[in-house]
């Protein structure tokens, strides 16, 4: 309770002598406001771009391979001229591992065809992406219907001829009314709709299903051809619940060499990508901004704290008389080192909480005008916090120190 008592008044004697030196406090204040500021800003933009960066890559899927002719990434040299000289998946490879595959739960054979116009009567939407996909599609990949439905297995074996539109399209050739069952106008074919996927929005890699036409890729095939390497074939494969991503990728290694007859000694003439190749390259390059935030911040509360410190050591100066009093009346060591100490912790407390402020009002502003989302987690706030504390006691801790040690007697003779 001596103690409570003790650093109750501590707490008093501190801020009052804050509240005395208005124009001090705000200036010492500038530094750690800054410093906390440039940290948890980092941070913050770090953490949501990491965030929207990551939905967009579960996008594709976390069990998922991606068969393909060119690699996602590289370690150190990339092989292009290697690369163009693969062929591309094909319906021959796709077929193939249905019938041999033992691991996966769906297997989808995908094109995609961009900038198409797509016409409703008089109405026409542009730039539009057309999907041709097979029946599997749906389970490969993740969305959700406005309305209507996906294929069924009949209509994606004979090619009807029939869609999945994205909410944009809808939205531009039916304002306020319903799609399925309309007929469209696509690569010169009447196709009738059967459902329309849920808003999305752009993500963060610009990827976007609300203006995107998926037909089956059999009715494809029937206009233009579906292994033409401008269109970038791909297979896309999904592991069954409880088999690893691992073994999954190893058995597709092992069945695409088999079906392309590569002997041992010859290297893969395909790739075969994951989301964790993404994944792993995003937490690269985050480690490396995370780090440069970090040092830029540190330095700004670095000088931050020298200010606070100098400041101190002026308070101390000012006060020397009082000290005396306060140590001629019975006042301990510890109480004059904590009232100096907890006035250098206020300080730097009060700097942390302006610069954490600034930060959650400029999420608002980023807000308001670029239409996202900037995410602001309890972590950074309590690092924000807590590194307010530690550079409070780091720059206090001295000045503190010589406060309680000088002597009663000079203290009170000095002017």
């Amino acid at each position: 309770m001596l103690f409570l008592k003790l650093f109750r008044e501590s707490f008093l004697f501190a801020f009052d002598a804050l509240r005395q030196n208005k124009l001090r406090t705000m200036l010492s204040l500038l530094g750690v406001t800054i410093g906390i500021f440039t940290i948890i800003a980092v941070f913050s933009a770090v953490d949501t771009l990491r965030d929207n960066l990551q939905k967009s890559v579960d996008k594709l899927g976390n069990n998922s391979v991606y068969i393909q002719k060119w690699p996602w990434v590289s370690n150190g040299e990339f092989p292009w001229w290697k690369y163009m000289q693969r062929p591309v998946p094909k319906l021959h490879d796709f077929e193939q591992l249905q019938k041999r595959s033992q691991t996966t739960a769906a297997i989808s054979y995908e094109i995609y065809i961009d900038s198409r116009t797509i016409k409703y009567k008089s109405q026409t939407v542009d730039g539009a992406q057309i999907g041709a996909v097979t029946q599997d599609h749906n389970k490969v990949w993740t969305f959700d219907f406005a309305d209507g439905r996906y294929f069924t297995d009949i209509e994606s074996r004979t090619g009807s001829p029939v869609a999945v539109i994205g909410h944009d399209i809808a939205n531009d050739l039916f304002p306020g009314g319903t799609a399925v069952g309309k007929q469209i106008k696509i690569m010169g074919k009447y196709v009738t709709i059967i459902g329309v996927l849920t808003k999305e929005g752009n993500d963060m890699l610009g990827n976007s299903d609300d203006k995107l036409v998926l037909v089956p890729l059999k009715f494809a095939g029937d206009i233009i051809d579906v292994q033409n390497e401008k269109y970038g074939p791909q297979i896309v494969v999904r592991g069954k619940d409880g088999i690893p991503l691992e073994e999954v990728e190893g058995e597709m290694r092992g069945l695409m060499r088999s079906i392309h007859s590569l002997p041992p000694n010859q290297e893969d003439n395909f790739s075969l990508n994951e989301v964790t190749m993404l994944s792993n390259q995003l937490d690269i390059i985050f480690k490396v901004i995370n780090t440069a935030g970090f040092f830029i911040g540190i330095f700004s509360i670095l000088v931050g704290g020298f200010g606070i410190a100098n400041i101190m050591f002026v308070s101390v100066k000012e006060r020397t008389n009082i000290i005396g009093i306060q140590k001629s009346l019975g006042a301990k060591n510890y109480f004059i080192l904590l009232q100096f100490l907890i006035e250098s912790v206020i300080l730097c407390l009060f700097g942390g909480c302006i610069g954490l402020g600034l930060v959650y009002l400029g999420t608002f502003a980023v807000k308001a005008a670029f239409d996202l989302a900037i995410v602001l987690y309890m972590k950074n706030i309590i690092a924000g916090v807590g590194t307010s504390v530690a550079i409070g006691i780091i720059s206090g801790i001295v000045p503190a120190y010589s406060a309680s040690r000088l002597d009663p007697v000079e203290a009170i003779r000095t002017n």
